[in-house]
């Protein structure tokens, strides 16, 4: 039989009897419902990304984004489709952590959980930052700095999180439901005024506002070639599922459903709104730091309007940090307890929140605090495009692991679930060539992303250097499972 890759000590390694659990899952309730799964599901694929990112991509690539959208969609489907097969072959909090460090060794493990929370505490800066530019919409908050918004947003979903993963997964579902909902009226909205011919800031809305305006393209190829590290950023909570599935009684019934559910609702609300939004109103009257469902319900001049859809999406950039608090936190007692982490971050309280690896994010984001402060215009799209290299990273590993797993399986020593990725092994490359791709595009935005994509090199090394920091734990926590 020929060698399989991952070889070496793995915590949650096939064994004769089965995967072996991962002992970071130890300690956890099962107190997440199939409601609250498939409400997360639903609202990791609606947040910060769409609601106020659409507005500066809009005004930059014009209506090309929905294909762009399209495009990322897509990929992002393969990746959680991936990720599925994965839950239904071994449900873990560790997630694909923990699936790294059963078929690509603890290297991968510990290259897989900080690069994952670098996208989320970065992505936690890019949330309070949200909260932020949302709350100076109304006159009332205009003088309170934005840093200070941003800290108080923090600490409140801080302390929230802490509470229990039931309060967590009720509120994730009440965030959802009311994502979901205030789209959906939206769209209906939308849909009225199309076919009314309403009038919309002056103008008329139909396929008129994309041909009158320099068509699909506008700007042409290249600024829609250049969003895309944004767009992919927009699907970032995703794999949320795979968290979610360790803390949930029936993963193998809940999982299914929901990642086959996120297709269309991609296709319905991402690249609908996106396309209705460019019906709607000329892509340049859109712009950055502002949501481009506000800037379309301002325009209508419908009194109050704006601001209930400008509370909505405040909602979903505080649904976004708590999910970020959430999954960091679960990940990180999965490497703590092999080795790759602080020892604090493996601690619970009695509630059974993973307290130390929450707190080790949110003390992150307090970075993005004074990052508000020093830059407040600049700070969403400088955290935005390092969110974007770290859920890059993610999605290649978590493409990488199930190359691997099907390899296994292939080769006897595991059982696939009927639950599968098609295509295999076709579609993992495809995704991993893509992703890489928008790294190497990146390139080609002269302001942020070039320099993002020059913290490639400082990342590998940070990464190489704390590797051999921690390997003396990762040796003897490996030794001592072995012993027991």
């Amino acid at each position: 039989m020929p060698p399989q890759p991952g070889g070496g000590d793995r915590a949650g390694a096939q064994t004769p009897h089965g995967p072996a659990q991962d002992a970071g899952d130890t300690g956890y309730s099962k107190d997440l419902k199939a409601r609250h799964i498939n409400m997360i599901a639903i609202g990791g694929a609606i947040g910060t990304g769409l609601f106020l990112g659409a507005g500066g991509r809009l005004a930059s690539a014009g209506p090309a984004l929905a294909i762009a959208y399209a495009v990322c969609g897509l990929f992002a489907f393969f990746v959680v489709k991936a990720l599925g097969e994965m839950v239904l072959h071994r449900p873990s909090s560790g997630s694909f952590v923990s699936y790294s460090r059963e078929f690509l060794g603890e290297k991968g493990a510990y290259v897989a959980g900080w690069m994952y929370f670098l996208n989320w505490s970065t992505t936690g800066i890019a949330d309070i930052t949200a909260i932020a530019l949302y709350t100076h919409y109304w006159s009332f908050f205009t003088d309170i700095p934005q840093w200070v918004l941003a800290l108080i947003a923090l600490a409140v979903v801080l302390a929230i999180n802490m509470i229990s993963v039931k309060i967590f997964g009720e509120l994730e579902f009440w965030f959802a439901v009311i994502k979901v909902a205030a789209l959906v009226v939206f769209m209906g909205i939308g849909i009225v005024l199309l076919a009314t011919q309403h009038e919309v800031g002056g103008s008329t809305p139909g396929l008129s506002q994309i041909t009158d305006h320099g068509g699909i393209f506008p700007s042409g190829l290249m600024p829609v070639v250049i969003v895309m590290q944004g767009v992919v950023f927009a699907y970032s909570c995703v794999e949320l599922v795979g968290v979610t599935a360790g803390e949930t009684a029936e993963p193998h019934k809940v999982v299914p459903k929901a990642v086959n559910a996120i297709m269309w609702r991609v296709g319905f609300f991402y690249v609908g709104s996106v396309l209705l939004l460019a019906l709607l109103l000329p892509w340049d009257q859109f712009t950055d730091g502002e949501s481009p469902f506000v800037t379309v319900l301002s325009k209508l001049g419908v009194p109050g309007a704006g601001d209930v859809m400008n509370l909505v999406v405040l909602t979903a950039a505080m649904s976004s940090l708590n999910s970020g608090l959430y999954s960091t936190g679960r990940i990180l007692r999965s490497m703590a307890m092999s080795g790759s982490a602080p020892k604090f971050t493996a601690r619970m309280n009695r509630s059974q929140v993973p307290y130390g690896g929450i707190l080790l994010t949110s003390a992150v984001c307090v970075v993005g605090v004074g990052l508000n402060y020093v830059v407040p215009g600049k700070a969403f799209e400088i955290v935005l495009n390092i969110a974007a290299l770290g859920i890059i990273s993610t999605w290649c590993t978590i493409m990488l692991c199930h190359w691997v797993f099907v390899r296994r399986a292939k080769a006897g020593l595991i059982e696939r679930p009927s639950f599968r990725l098609p295509f295999s092994p076709v579609t993992e490359w495809v995704t991993i060539a893509f992703l890489v791709g928008v790294v190497v595009l990146m390139w080609k935005d002269p302001d942020v992303g070039r320099r993002t994509v020059m913290l490639v090199p400082v990342i590998a090394a940070a990464l190489v250097a704390g590797w051999f920091g921690v390997r003396g734990r990762v040796r003897a926590a490996a030794a001592e499972r072995d012993t027991n």
